[in-house]
């Protein structure tokens, strides 16, 4: 075992033209979080209680596309989706259609550890999470004024927009002005710059754990649920390595795409940065996409087919880098 290691994410696609500040304050929250994760590492806490705290860090801030600050749908709502996966024994546990759940990804955890199921949505989520006493918040908390700004100029524009932190101001200058031949499952899509949080642990006993959370797609139909509450797609966890997805979420689903990861490691013998590189360029088809994964043996690796990914990483032996491109 090469010790511990820990990679979080902020969703892949970034507007080229987001401005300097809002990078450099997606910087400061990866990083924060990064922080939070080494600290709780070097308390010696298990993976899975690193990747829930994290995540859980991620979706109580505005910024990124989960918990508050969340996309909205077509009705003006929040619908939030996260899941969550020990590689030990490979539990794992997802909630889709939330919205009163402050922290999804911790109800997650309950319905691997307190429930009989892997996977409770909608009302039966919801439910379960009164059973369990989780907080609980209006819808309302959720919702930014940015984001409303976000579901209007889907609205006018017809599109799902999948880079709710566009400005709707200069949008001469920005991707959501810019026609696009990209398609999502055949239809055509404005504007491609999907946002979700995640994050991949392993710990020093060479646990490995991932967790995936998300509001999904601006102005998507209601009901709509994406990769990160999927497990094998979204997120995966299992004795060889722990791996979280973000971007166009039916081509994730339909190359399985975290599972992959571990599956060529297991069956090809491909070490970690090779199974990502392989997984991105083989197993997206036309979709865009990123993710970020941990090993067994202590490695860190990241790769993605877009312009950007919100990112960071660190390893026991001091290594840390937070990043936005190439």
């Amino acid at each position: 075992m090469g010790g511990w290691a820990i990679a979080v994410h902020g969703g892949a696609g970034v507007d080229p033209n987001l401005p300097v500040e809002r990078q450099e304050a997606a910087k400061q929250l990866l990083t924060r979080c990064l922080n939070i994760g080494i600290s709780a590492l070097r308390s010696s806490l298990p993976a899975i209680d690193v990747v829930e705290l994290v995540v859980r860090e991620l979706e109580a801030d505005p910024f990124f596309n989960s918990g508050r600050g969340s996309a909205l749908t077509t009705k003006g709502t929040v619908e939030m989706e996260a899941s969550i996966m020990d590689g030990p024994g490979r539990r794992c546990g997802a909630v889709s259609g939330v919205t009163t759940v402050k922290s999804p990804v911790s109800l997650a955890r309950l319905v691997m550890e307190k429930s009989p199921h892997s996977y409770l949505a909608f009302s039966g989520a919801e439910e379960f999470a009164r059973q369990q006493g989780v907080e609980t918040v209006d819808n309302d908390y959720f919702i930014t004024e940015d984001n409303v700004g976000m579901l209007k100029l889907a609205k006018e524009a017809n599109t799902i927009l999948f880079d709710y932190r566009i400005p709707t101001h200069g949008l001469d200058t920005c991707s959501a002005a810019v026609d696009s031949p990209l398609v999502m499952n055949g239809l055509p899509i404005s504007v491609y710059a999907p946002e979700t949080v995640g994050c991949t642990v392993v710990d020093g006993k060479g646990r490995c754990a991932a967790a995936t959370s998300t509001g999904g797609l601006m102005n998507k139909m209601t009901g709509r649920i994406g990769d990160s509450p999927l497990i094998g797609a979204g997120t995966y966890a299992c004795e060889l390595c722990g791996v979280s997805c973000t971007g166009e979420g039916e081509a994730i689903i339909r190359g399985t795409l975290a599972r992959e990861v571990a599956a060529v490691m297991e069956y090809k013998g491909f070490g970690l940065q090779q199974a990502v590189d392989y997984v991105v360029k083989e197993r997206l088809d036309q979709g865009k996409a990123g993710l970020i994964a941990v090993s067994r043996d202590g490695e860190v690796a990241f790769g993605y087919n877009c312009v950007g990914m919100f990112r960071g990483c660190a390893t026991e032996d001091g290594f840390m880098e937070v990043g936005i491109w190439e």
